[in-house]
C-alpha cells in the first residue's frame, strides 16, 4: 500500500481503503493492490519482473503465471485496454509501466459552504470498454448542470468547475472542500451492444452518506433524445430527495441558529404530511422566516401557498388564506420572477378565485421555468383538471409521476388527475386515484371529499354515505354551500357535478 493516498483517472488508491472510485471500492485481491501500488509509486518507470516478483511475492517462488493472472485483474478492474492502455502498459520482455500519472493529493483550504443547499455534478465516467460514449457522458454531466441551475433554492457548481476532475479521483470529500458544496452528484455511463446504462447517485459530501441512487437502462436510438430523458429524469428526481434531506439536517439543529433555507426547509417537510397540524407549525416556522428574512422569495413563496391550500382544504376561513397569500405570493415574484415555486402560489390562488386562464398562466410559467419539475407539472394538471380540460391535465399529471416516481407529494400529484378524471366523467378511476392518494396520505381532505363524492357517483352509493362519515368527522363545517364557495371548479356547470355526487352521498 502507498503511504499517502494517490491520484490517477477517476481513481483513487488509500493506504488503508484500497483502490477507490468515488466512493466506491473497487475489490482487488492482496497480490493485485500491492501490485498496483509498486507501479503507481513509480509511474513512467519500466518496472521489470524480477522487481515485480521480489516486490510482490519476496518469499515465494512463483511463475509468470501469477504475474499475469494479477495484470489481467487489474485490468479488469481499471478498465484498460492492453492494446490501448491508460494505466498499465506492457513493455515485451522489459517489464510494465504506469503511464497513469499517478500524484499525491494536494492540501487546499476548504472553501465555505454557502448559505443554501449546494452541489457540484461531476463529469460522467464513460465506463465503456472503448470509451466511445465519452461525449454522451459529457453531455449529460453538462444538462444535468443546466437543469439543476433552474431551482432556484439551490446552488450549482459551473461546468468550468466541476470540470477539473474529469482526469482525477472523484472523492466527495475532496470536492467539498475544494469547491466548497454540500451536496455531489456522481456516475456513469457504460454501452454494450445497442443497450446504455447510465447510473447516478447523490451523495451528501460532508458526511459520505448517500441520499438517493437509480440506473437507466436505455436501447440506443436518438442520442439526443435518450440524452434529454435521462438528465430530466435525474434533474427531476434530485429535487425532492435534496429537499428531504435539508429538512432532515434543519431539524437536527438548534432552531435558535437556522438560517432563512433551513426554516424554509424545516416547514416545507411538515407541509407535505398534509394535515392540520403540520400545516399549523409549517406555518408558524414560516412565519418567523419571512419576519426575520422579508425579502427571501422562497420563504414568500412557500408561505402563500401554504395559506392558500389550507383555505381549499377548509382549515382556515377562506379569506384568511387568499388575501394574504396572494400578497405574499406577489412579493415573492417581485423578489425573484424565476422562482417557480411563486408562481405556483399565485396560479393557485387565482385558481380558488376563478381566475382561470390567469391560473393556467401561472402554472404554465412555472413549469417553463423548471421544465424538470414535479410539482410544477402536478400543479398545472390541477389548473386544467378543475377547468375541465381533462386529457391535458392528465398528460401533466402522469408527467409529474414519471419525472419523480417517489416524490414526497405523490398523493397531490394522484389527487390532480383525480380531478380530470371526474370532470370528465370518468368516477370509477377518479375513486381509484384518490383512494391511492389518501392510502399515501389519509388526511388529505380534498382527497376525501373528491373520493366521497367519485364513489356517489359512480353508483356505490352505500360506501358513499359511509365514507361521508369520515369527511364530516375530518370537516364539521361542510355543507354543499361551502362547497360551493371553496372548492374551486372553474365553472358552474362543473361545481354542479361535484355538488351532485356530494348530494347522492347524503351532503346537504
Amino acid at each position: 500500500m502507498p503511504d499517502q493516498a494517490l491520484t490517477f483517472g477517476r481513481y483513487r488508491l488509500e493506504p488503508r481503503r484500497g483502490l477507490m472510485s468515488g466512493m466506491r471500492e473497487v475489490r482487488l485481491t492482496p497480490k493485485a493492490i500491492a501490485l498496483l501500488s509498486f507501479l503507481a509509486e513509480r509511474p513512467g518507470e519500466v518496472v521489470t519482473k524480477d522487481e515485480l516478483f521480489a516486490a510482490v511475492w519476496p518469499e515465494t517462488s512463483v511463475g509468470d503465471a501469477a504475474l499475469v493472472t494479477c495484470i489481467q485483474e487489474l485490468r479488469r478492474a481499471l478498465r484498460d485496454d492492453a492494446r490501448r492502455p491508460r494505466y498499465i502498459e506492457t513493455l515485451h520482455r522489459r517489464g510494465y509501466r504506469f503511464i497513469g500519472k499517478a500524484r499525491a493529493p494536494v492540501a487546499e483550504a476548504a472553501l465555505p459552504l454557502p448559505d443554501r443547499p449546494s452541489i457540484a455534478v461531476l463529469p460522467f465516467a464513460d465506463m465503456s470498454v472503448d470509451r466511445d460514449q465519452e461525449y454522451l457522458a459529457d453531455g449529460i454531466s453538462e444538462d444535468l448542470i443546466t437543469g439543476l441551475s433552474r431551482i432556484r433554492w439551490l446552488f450549482v457548481i459551473a461546468r468550468n468547475s466541476t470540470f477539473v476532475y474529469k482526469n482525477r479521483a472523484t472523492d466527495v470529500k475532496e470536492v467539498s472542500r475544494s469547491l466548497g458544496v454540500r451536496y455531489v452528484l456522481e456516475g456513469s455511463v457504460r454501452r454494450a451492444g445497442n443497450r446504455l446504462r447510465v447510473s447516478a447517485q447523490l451523495i451528501d459530501a460532508i458526511t459520505g452518506g448517500h441520499h438517493w441512487a437509480e440506473r437507466y437502462d436505455r436501447e440506443l436510438g436518438d442520442i439526443f433524445a435518450l440524452q434529454d430523458e435521462i438528465t430530466r429524469s435525474v434533474a427531476a428526481a434530485i429535487e425532492p430527495h435534496l429537499l428531504a434531506a435539508e429538512g432532515v439536517r434543519a431539524f437536527a439543529r438548534s432552531p435558535h441558529v437556522l438560517g432563512a433555507w433551513e426554516l424554509v426547509a424545516q416547514a416545507q417537510t411538515h407541509f407535505w404530511r398534509l394535515t392540520l397540524a403540520d400545516y399549523e407549525n409549517a406555518v408558524a416556522v414560516l412565519n418567523r422566516a419571512v419576519e426575520i428574512y422579508p425579502d427571501y422569495a422562497p420563504g414568500r413563496s412557500l408561505l402563500g401557498f401554504c395559506l392558500i391550500f389550507a383555505a381549499h382544504m377548509g382549515w382556515i376561513e377562506t379569506a384568511h388564506g387568499l388575501v394574504p397569500g396572494r400578497q405574499h405570493a406577489v412579493r415573492a415574484i417581485a423578489l425573484d420572477d424565476r422562482d417557480s415555486w411563486g408562481h405556483i402560489a399565485l396560479g393557485y390562488c387565482s385558481m380558488m378565485e376563478r381566475r382561470t386562464q390567469e391560473s393556467i398562466a401561472a402554472f404554465g410559467r412555472a413549469v417553463s421555468l423548471n421544465p424538470n419539475s414535479a410539482a410544477a407539472h402536478s400543479y398545472l394538471c390541477h389548473g386544467l383538471g378543475f377547468a375541465g380540460l381533462d386529457r391535458e391535465a392528465i398528460e401533466h399529471g402522469e408527467e409529474a409521476i414519471r419525472l419523480s416516481p417517489l416524490d414526497p407529494e405523490m398523493a397531490r400529484f394522484l389527487g390532480g388527475i383525480a380531478v380530470a378524471h371526474y370532470t370528465a366523467g370518468r368516477f370509477d378511476e377518479a375513486a381509484n386515484y384518490t383512494s391511492e392518494a389518501l392510502r399515501l396520505r389519509p388526511g388529505f381532505q380534498g382527497a376525501q371529499r373528491l373520493h366521497c363524492a367519485s364513489l356517489a357517483q359512480s353508483g356505490r352509493i352505500d360506501e358513499a354515505k359511509s365514507y361521508l362519515a369520515t369527511v364530516t368527522r375530518e370537516q364539521p363545517q361542510i355543507s354543499l354551500e361551502w362547497i360551493r364557495s371553496n372548492v374551486p371548479y372553474q365553472t358552474p356547470a362543473l361545481t354542479e357535478l361535484f355538488l351532485e355526487g356530494m348530494r347522492k352521498a347524503g351532503l346537504s
